[in-house]
């Protein structure tokens, strides 16, 4: 597999660190020589016709620029360094970037999933095939073919997703949003059925939304045929978000959480977790809809402003 590396203007010290590596053709020899396998120092030394004091000269540069990377290895006579290459294409922009003009980073999660959950009965879970597993097994949630469901239900507890955190290293995040469809779990379904939701976002308490109830009135606009009616139909469409100001629930204000609290650029993904907080005053669950269910057409979305 070819690997990358990308270097921006602002990198100083790494870009004269690529540019002196760069600057000898032995050591772009040596890259030459790396690229199908790996090969020791003294190996190195006598296709290049170098005495290795000079090869491990050259190795070292390289090494520092990040370009090839050295291991120490049992030897016929003690331990000798092996060499390896750790990058087939680099690009460097020189072009500086404007912080005042924002980018996206957007990622769509299915509702199926998700890294970790606590359900309860009345819980399930259904997709094209129909219900997967049994229903109120809690024990079917930790089956891989969750991934293929559409549509999610539990009576209390919560589900986890880890998205992968796509935004560039050293950017700052300026808001996050979540956005759902999601109703109250009542037997059934329940009009008037309420569920104090809580999100938490990478471990953080972001805020808690009251849902009115568990909508099963009328079928969901895009529900299959399968789905059987006299159950759960359709949810409300929420977005959470958290600015610089605070944490808001479909714009208005909830909680005094502001984005930086979250530390969305330690990690190399993003938790987002969803359900009842144990001893919450309404614990009336959730049901939580993907693409081709419910009333829109989306599964669990997240969006980073940088």
């Amino acid at each position: 597999m070819s690997k990358f590396k990308e270097y921006d203007v602002e990198e100083i010290d790494a870009l004269c660190s690529l540019g002196k590596a760069l600057s000898s053709p032995i050591r772009i020899e040596i890259m030459q020589l790396l690229y199908e396998e790996g090969m020791i120092i003294g190996d190195i030394a006598k296709k290049l016709d170098l005495p290795a004091s000079s090869t491990a000269f050259h190795l070292k540069i390289l090494e520092e620029a990040g370009l090839i990377r050295m291991e120490k290895q049992p030897g016929t006579r003690g331990t000798v360094k092996f060499c390896i290459r750790k990058v087939d294409y680099i690009t460097v922009s020189l072009i500086k970037k404007n912080t005042d003009v924002s980018e996206i980073f957007n990622a769509e999660m299915p509702v199926g999933a998700f890294s970790s959950c606590q359900v309860t009965p009345t819980c399930g879970m259904f997709g094209p095939d129909g219900y997967i597993g049994n229903e109120d097994t809690e024990y079917c949630f930790y089956y891989p073919e969750r991934m293929k469901a559409g549509i999610l239900w539990t009576s209390s507890g919560y589900v986890e997703y880890k998205f992968s955190n796509g935004v560039p290293r050293k950017r700052k995040i300026k808001r996050a949003s979540i956005s759902m469809e999601i109703c109250s779990e009542a037997p059934g379904y329940k009009e008037d059925w309420k569920s104090d939701l809580t999100l938490w976002v990478n471990d953080v308490e972001v805020g808690t939304w009251t849902c009115p109830g568990d909508f099963g009135g009328r079928r969901g606009r895009l529900n299959p045929p399968a789905w059987p009616n006299g159950s759960t139909q359709y949810g409300m469409q929420v977005v959470w978000e958290i600015r610089s100001d605070g944490s808001y629930l479909n714009g208005e204000k909830i909680s005094e959480v502001t984005v930086n609290r979250l530390s969305i650029m330690d990690r190399a993904f993003v938790s987002v977790k969803i359900g009842n907080k144990p001893g919450a005053k309404y614990e009336g669950g959730f049901n939580l809809f993907g693409k081709h269910y419910g009333d829109y057409n989306q599964d669990i979305v997240l969006t980073m402003e940088y």
